[in-house]
């Protein structure tokens, strides 16, 4: 028995187990709210008969965003006795993981019977992947109990689960990703909102340098170098231990070592077929389907995200490589070896990133002659109009004139190849208006781009 007077065995007896959760009820019930904690420019909320669930990495602040839900209804009024809060990955309900859920609902109205039925109950459940059966215990909730519900998760489920989930058609997702540029200008008190003063800007420019340093992820944004790498080295192995355990895989060194290849090769392309043989070439025993499973399993913890070459031919994406980015450009500096990560490496990731806030479909172009655009972007459709594609070179420096000519080049051919007006370059400081032959082409800051990309998210 640990000092929540929950015992370890299971199958402990009914009485016993509804008081400990009953105990860590009434824990999470007297958190204090959280202060001093970086906000984050998103906001969850409830729909009718809908189940909210928030998604994102491990570690990219979905609990701090649920209790900040949690304290807004406080502050509008709700009582916290009608507030049911749970850490399904609390180790000491590691036992639950084993018991049906309802003892969680029994536990909650023996503390509170008078809510049963005559009051919403809000109900909001951390990281509920860490149970095999919450969907079909939510699914009961929504249906027999007055309440609303809100989880969060660090695992998206595979089209296959969701097709087969109970709540199909009922899950509302709120993404979460790292912060943002502007969520750290926001923590830091920085003014970024509207049109910029001179002393604006070189303000933002100085905490970009800030920024690259640390990424996105809270637990990094206050320490030094070395306890930072230390922080981003302690969620990276998490997250492959939260990947490999969910998934069952009975080899984790295969998957470990095949992350750590593609976070060295961040922003280069990969093929299944070049990663299968690397992984034999380390004496692993592998098929092709098998690292086909891992780099899902890698997208939907929002770890490493792949991206294909922009065609509508089937047959041309499949014989085409992908290129591969990581969730941030700071975790990626942190856990790759550098040999091959630099910074037009990191500052593409960065791009990427800023682009995946908008829209989950990212892509590369090859022009016709064989010339490359880095990402190419589909954002989301705005009503009587026909979808915008966005094409992004990335590029640190341009005071090379041949390495700018290639890249307007490439670039114009792009325009004129996809029909689209204008182009974007982000580079590492340069600011500027260049007129090709079929629009015009903008070379941004990376500041500034990241400032403007993120506008179209609010």
């Amino acid at each position: 028995m640990n000092d929540t007077g929950c015992q370890h065995e299971q199958g402990a007896p009914g009485n016993v187990m509804i008081e400990c959760l009953k105990r860590i009820i009434r824990e999470y019930q007297n958190l204090e709210s959280p202060r001093g904690l970086l906000p984050q420019r998103v906001a969850i909320g409830s729909l009718p008969g809908k189940v909210s669930v928030v998604t994102g990495v491990r570690g990219s602040g979905k609990t701090t965003l649920l209790r900040q839900r949690i304290h807004q209804l406080i502050e509008s009024g709700v009582p916290s006795e009608n507030i049911l809060h749970l850490n399904l990955a609390d180790d000491r309900l590691n036992w639950l993981r084993h018991e049906n859920l309802d003892l969680i609902l029994e536990a909650y109205f023996d503390l509170h019977p008078q809510k049963r039925g005559s009051e919403t109950v809000h109900c909001f459940f951390d990281e509920v992947q860490a149970h095999p059966h919450w969907q079909l215990f939510i699914d009961r909730l929504m249906r027999t109990e007055k309440c609303e519900v809100t989880g969060a998760d660090s695992l998206l489920p595979s089209p296959e689960e969701e097709t087969a989930s109970p709540l199909s058609g009922r899950i509302v997702s709120w993404e979460v990703f790292p912060f943002s540029f502007r969520e750290f200008l926001d923590g830091k008190g920085i003014e970024s909102d509207g049109p910029l003063s001179t002393k604006q800007r070189l303000t933002i420019q100085k905490a970009f340098e800030d920024f690259w340093q640390v990424g996105g992820f809270p637990s990094a944004n206050v320490l030094d170098q070395r306890q930072r790498i230390a922080a981003h080295q302690a969620n990276w192995k998490s997250i492959l231990t939260s990947i490999i355990e969910h998934h069952n895989i009975y080899h984790p060194r295969t998957v470990i070592d095949l992350a750590h290849w593609l976070v060295d090769n961040t922003g280069y392309f990969y093929s299944v077929s070049h990663l299968t043989d690397y992984l034999k070439s380390l004496g692993y025993r592998v098929r092709k389907s098998s690292v086909v499973d891992w780099l899902v399993a890698f997208e939907n913890a929002g770890l490493l995200f792949s991206v294909n070459i922009f065609s509508s031919s089937p047959t041309r994406i499949s014989v085409n490589p992908r290129k591969v980015y990581c969730i941030d450009h700071a975790l990626a500096a942190s856990v790759s070896s550098g040999i091959l990560t630099n910074r037009d490496s990191l500052l593409e990731n960065l791009v990427f990133t800023a682009l995946r806030r908008v829209t989950p479909e990212i892509f590369y172009h090859k022009t016709k002659t064989g010339r490359e655009v880095d990402l190419v972007a589909l954002l989301p459709s705005v009503p009587g109009q026909e979808r915008a594609i966005m094409l992004v070179p990335v590029c640190a420096l341009l005071t090379d004139s041949r390495v700018k000519q290639s890249e307007v080049h490439s670039l114009s051919e792009a325009m004129v190849e996809l029909a689209v007006a204008e182009g974007t370059i982000v580079t590492w400081r340069t600011d500027k208006t260049i007129l090709v032959g079929f629009g015009t082409t903008q070379v941004l800051p990376v500041w500034r781009f990241l400032l403007e990309m993120e506008a179209r998210t609010t």
